[in-house]
């Protein structure tokens, strides 16, 4: 936090300065009514850094910095002699950046500091009230307004881009198997009733892969879940390799898989599925020396006798059920 406020606190201050020395210029002050502005303005920024960065905590260092800042501004109102258009820009900017910084209820306990600076700098300095701002305060109070108003939207800007990138990655995050890595039923399943419909439509081919693993029970029967977890995770990424640009796989259940292919004739379905079939069959693990895995594939090319999702899942799932029933490691195309 300190880092993303001190830029924005180097300039504030420093054009809150600026309007308040053209105030003063026409006002007669002081040498210390000069240094109450001239301090703050360039200096007390740099200050309040090194205090935030050299905190044992950081971020309420920032917020009492954040309430000097309004002090400052408050005692800033008498010593330009209450001129109503620059002492209402700077309260009113320095309320912005409070409200800006999100953190709740922060504007509202920078309230008091501020009308408690003003009310006592006031009584020490005796200053007159002279409403009106002449033409030179005038222009000084633009750049400030400008420049202020462009740097709070470029942050809510970068601030905005960051929480959408971070909410898309949420997205993809939440669409992914925490095992396999893959995505998850929900998610494939909604490419393939997508696939399904751009063939119905204009006839797009689309094929769709159920992979199981081999006696799958038996690698966790015997060498425990753990074990069972890093073959899955092996395999899966195999199928990740294995696949094409536009292709979703995911995990069905247990140590089964789905690999949605759109675009896929039945031909490049099946050569995909022997690819991931050898990749498996040759698969080793680090910490297993001994352990071999196979696994077994079922093909099935959308045609006109799957007119729904489960039609299509219901023949992949058969051609995989004949590859089991067949012996295994092999891959059967759905008849």
């Amino acid at each position: 936090m300190p880092r993303r406020v001190y830029p924005l606190r180097v300039l504030g201050m420093g054009l809150g300065g600026v309007v308040t020395a053209v105030v003063l210029q026409g006002r007669d002050a002081s040498l210390a009514t000069w240094l109450g502005v001239l301090l703050p303005a360039f200096v007390w920024p740099h200050v309040a850094y090194q205090l935030a960065v050299r905190s044992a905590d950081p971020y309420r260092a920032e917020i009492r910095n954040l309430l000097v800042d309004s002090a400052i501004t408050g005692a800033w109102v008498p010593l330009m002699h209450y001129g109503l258009l620059p002492s209402v820009l700077l309260c009113t900017l320095t309320m912005v950046d409070k409200i800006t910084t999100g953190i709740k209820g922060l504007w509202a306990r920078s309230v008091p500091g501020m009308l408690g600076a003003g009310l006592l700098t006031g009584l020490v300095t005796g200053a007159p009230v002279v409403l009106e701002s002449s033409l030179t305060v005038v222009i000084a109070c633009m750049p400030v307004l400008m420049l202020h108003t462009l740097s709070v939207s470029v942050v809510s800007y970068r601030l905005i881009r960051k929480v959408s990138r971070q909410n898309q990655e949420l997205e993809v995050l939440r669409r992914i198997d925490a095992v396999t890595g893959l995505y998850d039923r929900a998610h494939w399943e909604v490419q393939a009733q997508e696939a399904l419909r751009r063939h119905v439509s204009t006839g797009a081919p689309a094929s769709l892969l159920m992979l199981d693993i081999d006696q799958f029970k038996m690698v966790n029967d015997s060498r425990g879940h753990t074990t069972g977890d890093e073959v899955i995770r092996v395999v899966a990424g195999i199928v990740r390799d294995c696949l094409r640009g536009g292709d979703c796989a995911g995990r069905y259940g247990g140590d089964e898989f789905a690999v949605v292919l759109p675009g896929a004739s039945a031909q490049e379905a099946a050569q995909l599925a022997q690819r991931i079939r050898d990749k498996v069959e040759h698969s080793r693990f680090r910490d297993f020396a001994d352990l071999r895995v196979t696994s077994s594939i079922g093909v099935a090319a959308l045609d006109g006798r799957h007119a729904t999702l489960l039609d299509w899942l219901n023949a992949a799932d058969a051609a995989l059920y004949e590859a089991k029933a067949a012996g295994r490691n092999r891959v059967v195309m759905a008849s």
